[in-house]
C-alpha cells in the first residue's frame, strides 16, 4: 500500500498541508500577540478620552450607522480616525490576514472531511485514514489546532479597525470572520467568571461532524497514537507517556460536551487511563490547564476526577515524587562526575541510564506542572488548598527542583553527545575490532604450526587448522547483517572459552592472553553493534521540555541568582536551553514534512523567542558587571585619595588605604570572572539561530549601557512641564538592545522629546524676538537675552553628534506634523467658509491683471484684510511655529557642519565633493536623458542624504516636507495673510523688523521662514503668483502715495519690500526675481530708508 504521506497520495498530502498551515497560523497569532498596539487596550485614561469614540467592540455591528454618523458629525473625530488608521493599518492588515487564515483553515478542514465522506479520495475513507498511524495523528492534530487558534484568536479583535483592513482585501469574508471570532465573554484575568457553556458553544459557531469527532475520541481512548508507551516501559510512567494524547483528548471532549456532562462510565475510563495521578496538563507550548477548574461545570467529568483529587491520592503522588527527588539528586550528580561517563560504562549500562533519565524527567514534569502558579487561580479556594497540599507533601523547593533540572539537562546532553559520536564511529570501530580478533587468531594458528617460535608450545596441526578457521569465521562477520553477526559472535566467544578448557591451554599464559584479547574484541563487537539510533530517539522523547515553555520563566530569578553566585553555571544552563529547544520539534515536524515555505518563518519565531529568553537570563551578567563598576567608581571618587607626587614617609600609611584598594581589586576580579562565565557557554545553535557568547556579552553590555544612560538622561532632562511610529517599525529600536521606556512625565516619550519641547518653549515667537544677525533670542518684555547659538554647542558637547542629529530629525517630523495640520485646517475650515471664499473671489477680480495697478488700493486691501481678520490668528500661530523650528534646524545644521569640519575634515570634504558630483550628474541627466541616473532600487541618494544631514551639509529651507495637492485661492490667501501682519510690525535701523506691541506679538524671522517653507511645499507657480501679488501691492500703494503727494514711504510698503529682500536672501535666488515685480526706483528709494 502507498505510504499515507507519499507525494502521490493526495489524501495524505491534503490533510498534511492543512495541519502544516494550522501550525503556521498559530505561530503567526503568537507572534502578533506581542505587537498589539497599547492604545487598543484603552487602559490609560488619556487613551480612553482620545480614542474611546473611534475604537469599538463587536457592538459596532449591531448599529454601524450610529457609529458612522457619530464620526461624520465631528470633523475632529474624522481626522483622528484617519490618523489612527494610517498609523496602525499595517499591523491591522496583518491581524486581519491572520484571522482570515483561521476562518479559511476551518472551512478547508470541513471540506476535507466532506471529501472523505463523498469518496473523492479513491480507496480512502474516514475509517481507513483513522486506521493509518499518520492519518489518525493528523486528524487529531487538526481538531487540536482548531481549538488553539480559536482560543488565541478572540483575544485580539477590534472589529471596526479590522473592517478598515478588510477593505484592502479583494475577497474579504469580514462577516464570517467576525461571526467566528466575536467576543465570547471569557477573560483569562484572575478571578474572572467563566461564561455559561464556554467553550463548547464557541466551537459550535462553525460545527464539525459529530461522527468524525466521536471516531477521533474513540481512537484517542483506545490507541497509543503517538507510540510513546514504548519509551516509558514502567507502569508508573504511563500517564507521562500518554500526556500529549491526554491533551488532545481534553481538547476533543469539548466538541462533544455530552460526554463530559452525562457519560460517567466513559469519563471514569478516561480519567483512570490518562489522569490517575495528574490534574494539571500542558496543552500547547507551555499553555497549562487545571482540570479541577476546567471540568468544574461538567458533572460526569467532575465525579470521575474525584478519586484523583482525593486528599490521600494527592499525598501519595506528592510523597512519591518527593522521595524520588531525594534519591535522584545524588545519583545524577555521581553520573556527572568528571571521568565517570566513559564509553564502556555507557555501553554496559544503557537500560539503567535510560531509567535514570526517565525518573528524572517524569519527576521534574510532575512537580513543575503541579506547583506552577499559572495553573492555579488564587481566588479559587479549592485550588489553593490542592496547591498548598502538593507543596507541603512533596517538600517542594524550587531551587532543588531547578538544580535537578540543570543536572538532568547536563546529563542528557552529555549522554546524547556520546551516543552521537559512538553512532558516527560505530562501523569503523566494529570493523577494527573484527580485524584485531581475526589477526589474533591467525597469529595463534601460526604459533601451533611450529614455524613461529613461542615458549613451550608444541606443534599441533589440529589446533592450527581450528584457529585458522576461527580467524576466517571472524573475518566473515558482516556488519550489515547485525542480527546474524551478533548471534555468531556469541558462538565464537563460547568456542574460544571451550578450546581453552578442553585442550588444556591454561598452562601457557601467552596463549591464554591471545584468547582473552580475542574474546574481549568479540565482546566489544557485540557492544558496538548494539549502539542503535532508537536509544537517541527514546532520549529525545523522554527529555521533552515543551510543557515548560512558559513555566520556565518562573525560574528566571533562581537562574540569575545562581549565575551571580557562580558564573560557570552558564555551562549547565546551556544544556537546559538546548533541552528547551526540543520543544521546537512539535510545531515544525508537520510543516517540514509538507515542504511548506512557512518553515523558515515559524522556525525563526520560536527560535527567536527562546534566544530572547536566553538573553533575558544572561543579562544578569552585564547588570552585575555594571553594579560592580559603579562600586569601583564610588570608591575611586569618594574613598581613595589621590597620591601626591611628593609624600612624607609618616603619611604613607594614610594614603595606602589597603582596605579600599583591596575592595577595588576584588570587584575588578569579579568582573573578569563574570565575562569568563558567559564565554564558557561556547557557540550554540538554538533552534535555527546561532548564539555566539561573545556577541551575547557585547549586546548585554550595550543594552545595560543604553538603559543606564537613558535613565540618567530621563531623570536629568526634566523641565517645568507646561505620526506615531510603533516600536516594531522603528529602525532605531532593537529587540536585543532596546531603548528602555520610562513612565511619562509629560507629553514626550523620551528625554530628546522633552529637550526639544523645552527649546521650543524658551524660543517661542509669542514671548521672544529672534535677531538673525546675532543668532540670539531676546525676551519681548524685558529685552533680556534668553539664549543664543551656543546652546547647540552645549547640546553637542553633552549628547554628541548623534544626540544633536536626533534632535534635528525630531524637529523635522514636528514640521511635517505642523504642516499637515495646517493644510487640514486650511481645507476643512477656510475653504469651506462661504463668506471667506467670496472675499477671495472678490479680491482676485480686484487685482486682475496682476501686472496692473489696483485702483483705490488702500481701501481695497484694507477691506479684504478686515473681512478675513478672524482666520489669521491660528494661521499666524502655525506659520510662526514652522518658522521657529526652521531657525532651530538651521542652527543645528551650522553646529553639525562646524563640528564635522573641525573633527573630521576629510569626511566633510568627501561628503561635499560627493554631493556636488551627484548633483552635477543629475543636472546633466535632465539636460540629456541618455546620461546615467540612479535607479529606483538604488539607495545611494537616501543614504547620502542621511550622511549629509548628520554632517550639517544641507539647507532645511530647501527641503520638501510633505506632498501637496492643488489648492484654490492659495496665493491670494497667503498674500492677504502677510499684508494683514505688516501693520503689527515696524522697521528699526538697529534691529530690523520688530513687533510694535508686546501684547500682539509677531516675530519677523519665524514669519518669513514659515511662509517661505509653506510655499516651498507647493508648485513654484504659487510662489510666483504670491510674489506678483506683493509686487502689485507695493506698486499700487506707492502710486496712490505719489498721486496724494505723501512724501514718506508707507510702513506697510517698507515691510513688504523687507519681505522680498529677506525672501531673496534666504532662498539664495538672484535679485532679478524680486525686481521682476517691483520697479528699481522703488528699491532705490527703499534703500535710502534703510
Amino acid at each position: 500500500m502507498v505510504d499515507f504521506l507519499a507525494e502521490n497520495n493526495l489524501c495524505g498530502q491534503a490533510v498534511l498541508r492543512i495541519v502544516s498551515r494550522g501550525n503556521a497560523i498559530i505561530a503567526e497569532l503568537l507572534r502578533l500577540s506581542d505587537f498589539i498596539p497599547a492604545v487598543f487596550r484603552l487602559k490609560d485614561k488619556s487613551d480612553q478620552q482620545k480614542y474611546g469614540d473611534i475604537i469599538c467592540d463587536f457592538s459596532y455591528f449591531k448599529g454601524p450607522e450610529y457609529y458612522d454618523s457619530k464620526l461624520e458629525a465631528k470633523p475632529d473625530l474624522q481626522d483622528l480616525d484617519d490618523e489612527f488608521r494610517e498609523n496602525n493599518i499595517e499591523i491591522l492588515s496583518r491581524f486581519y490576514l491572520a484571522f482570515e487564515s483561521v476562518h479559511k483553515y476551518i472551512v478547508d478542514l470541513i471540506r476535507y472531511l466532506d471529501d472523505l465522506y463523498e469518496g473523492v479520495y479513491i480507496q480512502q475513507t474516514l475509517e481507513t485514514v483513522l486506521l493509518n498511524e499518520d492519518g489518525k495523528q493528523l486528524l487529531v492534530k487538526n481538531i487540536f489546532n482548531y481549538f488553539i487558534k480559536m482560543d488565541r484568536g478572540t483575544n485580539y479583535t477590534c472589529p471596526v479597525c479590522l473592517s478598515s483592513a478588510a477593505r484592502s482585501s479583494a475577497d474579504s469574508n469580514l462577516d464570517d470572520i467576525c461571526k467566528l471570532l466575536r467576543s465570547t465573554g471569557y477573560s483569562s484575568q484572575s478571578g474572572a467568571k467563566r461564561p455559561a457553556n464556554y467553550p463548547e458553544s464557541y466551537f459550535q459557531r462553525v460545527p464539525i461532524s459529530s461522527t468524525f469527532i466521536s471516531m477521533v475520541i474513540g481512537r484517542l481512548r483506545s490507541d497509543d497514537i503517538y507510540n510513546q508507551v514504548s519509551a516509558y516501559p514502567l507502569p508508573e510512567h504511563r500517564s507521562t507517556a500518554l500526556a500529549n494524547q491526554a491533551a488532545m483528548l481534553y481538547v476533543c471532549l469539548y466538541f462533544i460536551p455530552s460526554i463530559l456532562q452525562t457519560q460517567q462510565a466513559k469519563m471514569r475510563e478516561i480519567v483512570d487511563k490518562y489522569f490517575p495521578d495528574n490534574w494539571v496538563i500542558s496543552v500547547y507550548m507551555g499553555i497549562t490547564v487545571n482540570l479541577v477548574e476546567a471540568w468544574e461545570p461538567y458533572k460526569a467529568a467532575k465525579i470521575a476526577l474525584n478519586y484523583t483529587l482525593d486528599s490521600a491520592n494527592i499525598r501519595e503522588q506528592a510523597s512519591r515524587y518527593s522521595v524520588s527527588m531525594e534519591g535522584l539528586r545524588p545519583q545524577i550528580q555521581q553520573l556527572l562526575k568528571e571521568g565517570f561517563l566513559r564509553e564502556e560504562i555507557v555501553l554496559d549500562n544503557i537500560p539503567k541510564l535510560l531509567n535514570c533519565l526517565r525518573d528524572c524527567n517524569v519527576s521534574i514534569r510532575w512537580l513543575m506542572l503541579h506547583t506552577a502558579d499559572s495553573a492555579y487561580d488564587p481566588n479559587n479556594k479549592r485550588l489553593r488548598q490542592i496547591k498548598d497540599q502538593v507543596i507541603n507533601d512533596s517538600k517542594y523547593n524550587p531551587k532543588i527542583l531547578f538544580q535537578l533540572l540543570l543536572d538532568t539537562a547536563q546529563f542528557e546532553f552529555t549522554l546524547k553527545e556520546m551516543f552521537k559520536q559512538m553512532l558516527s564511529e560505530k562501523q569503523l570501530k566494529w570493523e577494527s575490532y573484527r580485524t584485531e580478533g581475526s589477526e589474533r587468531m591467525t597469529e595463534l594458528a601460526e604459533v601451533f604450526s611450529g614455524v613461529k617460535p613461542l615458549t613451550r608450545v608444541e606443534k599441533n596441526e589440529n589446533l592450527q587448522a581450528w584457529f585458522r578457521e576461527i580467524s576466517k569465521q571472524i573475518e566473515s562477520l558482516n556488519y550489515e547483517d547485525s542480527t546474524a553477526a551478533g548471534r555468531k559472535t556469541v558462538q565464537l566467544i563460547q568456542a574460544l572459552v571451550e578450546v581453552q578448557e578442553f585442550h588444556q591451554l591454561e598452562s601457557n599464559l601467552q596463549v591464554c592472553q591471545f584468547l582473552a584479547d580475542t574474546r574481549k574484541f568479540l565482546h566489544q563487537m557485540i557492544r558496538t553493534i548494539n549502539i542503535k539510533e532508537e536509544v537517541l530517539i527514546t532520549m529525545q522523547i523522554v527529555g521533552d521540555l515543551s510543557y515548560a515553555w512558559q513555566i520556565i520563566d518562573s525560574f528566571t530569578s533562581i537562574m540569575q541568582e545562581s549565575i551571580r553566585v557562580n558564573p560557570s553555571m552558564v555551562t549547565k544552563l546551556r544544556a537546559t536551553f538546548l533541552k528547551l529547544a526540543s520543544a521546537l520539534d512539535l510545531p515544525l515536524l508537520r510543516i517540514n514534512q509538507a515542504n511548506s515555505p512557512d518553515l523558515l518563518s515559524v522556525s525563526q519565531f520560536y527560535s527567536g523567542e527562546l534566544v530572547t529568553y536566553v538573553r533575558k537570563v544572561l543579562q544578569i551578567i552585564p547588570e552585575s558587571m555594571f553594579t560592580s563598576l559603579a562600586k569601583i567608581i564610588k570608591l575611586q571618587i569618594h574613598a581613595i585619595m589621590e597620591v601626591p607626587t611628593r609624600l612624607d614617609k609618616d603619611k604613607l600609611k594614610d594614603y595606602a588605604q589597603l582596605g579600599a584598594r583591596y575592595e577595588v581589586a576584588k570587584l575588578t576580579h569579579a568582573i573578569s570572572i563574570f565575562t569568563e562565565g558567559i564565554l564558557m557557554m561556547k557557540t550554540t545553535l538554538v533552534g535555527i539561530i546561532k548564539v555566539d557568547p561573545k556577541q551575547l556579552l557585547e549586546d548585554g553590555i550595550r543594552k545595560e549601557l543604553v538603559r543606564r544612560v537613558a535613565y540618567a538622561l530621563h531623570k536629568g532632562l526634566i523641565f517645568n512641564p507646561k505620526a506615531k511610529i510603533q516600536d516594531w517599525q522603528s529602525v532605531y529600536q532593537s529587540t536585543h538592545i532596546p531603548i528602555p521606556k520610562f513612565p511619562s512625565v509629560d507629553e514626550s516619550a523620551t528625554f530628546i522629546g522633552r529637550l526639544c519641547r523645552e527649546i521650543l518653549r524658551i524660543t517661542d515667537p509669542k514671548v521672544t524676538c529672534y535677531m538673525d544677525q546675532l543668532n540670539t533670542w531676546y525676551d519681548l518684555k524685558t529685552h533680556q537675552e534668553v539664549t543664543n547659538n551656543r546652546l547647540f554647542s552645549e547640546i553637542q558637547d553633552t549628547l554628541g553628534t548623534f544626540g544633536l542629529n536626533g534632535l534635528d530629525r525630531l524637529l523635522c517630523f514636528m514640521i511635517v506634523k505642523e504642516l499637515q495640520n495646517f493644510l487640514s485646517v486650511f481645507q476643512k475650515t477656510i475653504l469651506r467658509d462661504k463668506a471667506m471664499v467670496d472675499v477671495f473671489k472678490a479680491m482676485l477680480s480686484a487685482v486682475n491683471p496682476v501686472k496692473g495697478i489696483v485702483a483705490n488700493a488702500s481701501k481695497v486691501y484694507a477691506n479684504a484684510v478686515a473681512k478675513t481678520q478672524k482666520i489669521w490668528g491660528p494661521y499666524l500661530e502655525s506659520i510662526m511655529k514652522v518658522g521657529q523650528m526652521q531657525i532651530l534646524r538651521q542652527q543645528i545644521a551650522n553646529e553639525l557642519n562646524y563640528s564635522c569640519k573641525f573633527d573630521s575634515k576629510h569626511l566633510a570634504a568627501a561628503l561635499e565633493n560627493l554631493n556636488k558630483s551627484l548633483l552635477a550628474d543629475i543636472e546633466a541627466h535632465y539636460q540629456d536623458p541618455s546620461l546615467p541616473y540612479p535607479k529606483e532600487d538604488n539607495n545611494l541618494l537616501y543614504e547620502i542624504t542621511a550622511s549629509l544631514e548628520a554632517a550639517g551639509i544641507h539647507n532645511p529651507l530647501n527641503k520638501i516636507y510633505i506632498t501637496t495637492k492643488r489648492l484654490p485661492y492659495f496665493p491670494i490667501v497667503n498674500f492677504l495673510f502677510i499684508i494683514a501682519q505688516l501693520p503689527k510690525l515696524q522697521y528699526s535701523k538697529n534691529q530690523g523688523m520688530t513687533c510694535r506691541k508686546a501684547t500682539d506679538p509677531v516675530d519677523w524671522s519665524p514669519l518669513v521662514l514659515g511662509l517661505l517653507t509653506l510655499l516651498k511645499q507647493f508648485h513654484s507657480r504659487y510662489t510666483e503668483q504670491f510674489l506678483a501679488l506683493i509686487g502689485q501691492f507695493i506698486r499700487s500703494v506707492m502710486e496712490q502715495c505719489t498721486s496724494q503727494k505723501i512724501p514718506d514711504m508707507p510702513s506697510d510698503v517698507v515691510g513688504a519690500l523687507m519681505f522680498l529682500e529677506d525672501y531673496v536672501r534666504y532662498t539664495k535666488l538672484p535679485r532679478k526675481v524680486a525686481e521682476a515685480h517691483v520697479p528699481s526706483f522703488i528699491f532705490d528709494e527703499f534703500r535710502t530708508v534703510l
